[in-house]
């Protein structure tokens, strides 16, 4: 079910107009659909049935509290790679023992909090890093559990910078590194080893790279299995591609299928760490045109500038990502042209789209597609611009679940009270 669809005219989400949204809390702004959030989740959930499995939500996908608490509600655990994540996804209701704390670079804080929580899972990726939680839970006197992370040196055939299981990618350790730091997490009175970790990249389209991750994990855990060290679950990480474009379409019902084959007759429990395939064709950026800067000689380009910028979506200018744009209420007066779709920020970069055919008009409303991952997450306050609201739409009912930032929000952090003081108006 697409629930981007125009109904008289209009681009609605669900059964709301976008026009309405941009009226009640302007633009630019990120909405986002609950009901392709439930039907991805269904879909995965489905594709994993007669499997035991558990679904952990990528938090750095999106992090809204309210798209948390959706998730909690699905019955999802979750993949955090901060202490700043922890917190929200117990602020969200998340249960801390449904959470598997990934990244290379935990700090002794981080670890702190994680372990005084109760998380589920540390995934560990390298020694200094076992070391350093062993010695962490010791002084505690709290339980880690953990789960080793590691690098297969599979090519996932996805962008360069989300490619994180190649021997040149700073994430995990190699197969035969992690043999040797379970050996030593088995020798430590407060470590539990519990599982065995694995996450080549993001945006995968094919599953043949996630089969021969799975193929090099099940073989570790055969080995480990010979020296008495036995695993209670598989993590066999998220990736899951979707499509922005041209891209084939990730088929789940083959990768469930895979996954049904290879772990046959095994007690481990699986474990997926979806983050993009369950949000990003679900959220949308609102965005309006401020100005047409049409060229005179056609070796020129054309130019709108809308009032949402790089600050308010890096994708296209850090991964040169596409992303389909949509007038939401198209005016049959007006003709079509081919524009770029730039921002008001001082960067060349700062563009939205490249080369569109678009019939455009000044205040015309944009609909920027596929932006529920790595969007508002992505955001800055590049040229003291304020982030934009969060909007969850839900059937016919829409709610701002994070407000418009201000100026005055900006500077509050800043230690020039008479600053702030002077501000004209809070909604500057």
């Amino acid at each position: 079910m697409d629930v981007f669809t125009a109904k008289d005219g209009v681009l609605h989400i669900e059964d709301v107009t976008l026009t309405s949204i941009a009226d009640a809390i302007g633009t630019p702004a990120y909405i986002y659909s609950s009901a392709h959030l439930r039907q991805q989740f269904g879909r995965l959930t489905e594709a994993l049935s007669g499997l035991d499995a558990q679904i952990y939500y990528a938090v750095k996908a999106n992090s809204n509290l309210s798209v948390l608490r959706l998730f909690h509600e699905l019955g999802a655990g979750f993949d955090i790679v901060s202490g700043g994540e922890l917190q929200r996804v117990v602020s969200a209701g998340g249960e801390p023992g449904q959470v598997l704390f990934s990244g290379v670079g935990k700090s002794v804080a981080e670890i702190d909090l994680a372990l005084k929580l109760g998380i589920g899972c540390f995934n560990v990726e390298s020694t200094s890093e076992l070391e350093r939680i062993a010695e962490r839970a010791q002084l505690l006197q709290r339980p880690a559990p953990i789960s080793i992370r590691v690098n297969p040196n599979v090519d996932a055939q996805t962008h360069p910078y989300v490619s994180t299981g190649l021997k040149e990618n700073k994430f995990g350790v190699p197969p035969q590194q992690a043999v040797e730091l379970y050996r030593q997490a088995n020798d430590r009175e407060h470590l539990s080893i519990v599982g065995i970790d694995c996450h080549i990249g993001s945006q995968i389209v094919e599953i043949e790279p996630l089969h021969q991750a799975l193929t090099c994990l099940l073989e570790l855990a055969d080995q480990l299995a010979d020296e008495g060290i036995r695993l209670q679950h598989i993590d066999v990480g998220g990736g899951m591609g979707v499509t922005y474009r041209d891209e084939s379409e990730f088929d789940v019902d083959a990768y469930g299928n895979m996954l049904h084959e290879m772990l046959s007759g095994r007690s481990m429990k699986l474990i997926l760490e979806p983050g993009r395939y369950l949000v990003a064709n679900g959220g949308v950026l609102l965005t309006r045109v401020e100005y047409l800067k049409p060229q005179q000689t056609p070796e020129h380009k054309n130019f709108a500038v809308v009032d949402a910028a790089m600050n308010d979506l890096l994708r296209p200018a850090l991964y040169q990502a596409w992303h389909d744009v949509r007038v939401v209420a198209p005016d049959s007066g007006v003709s079509t042209t081919c524009w770029d779709i730039v921002g008001p920020i001082c960067e060349t970069g700062d563009f939205i789209a490249h080369d569109r055919e678009l019939a455009l008009a000044e205040q015309q409303l944009l609909a920027i597609m596929s932006v529920g991952a790595y969007g508002m997450v992505q955001s800055s306050n590049y040229n003291t611009r304020p982030r934009p609201p969060e909007v969850l739409v839900e059937g016919s009912r829409f709610r701002v679940v994070r407000r418009r930032e201000t100026t005055r929000d900006q500077l509050a952090f800043e230690l020039d009270s008479q600053v702030g003081d002077t501000l004209p108006s809070p909604h500057t």
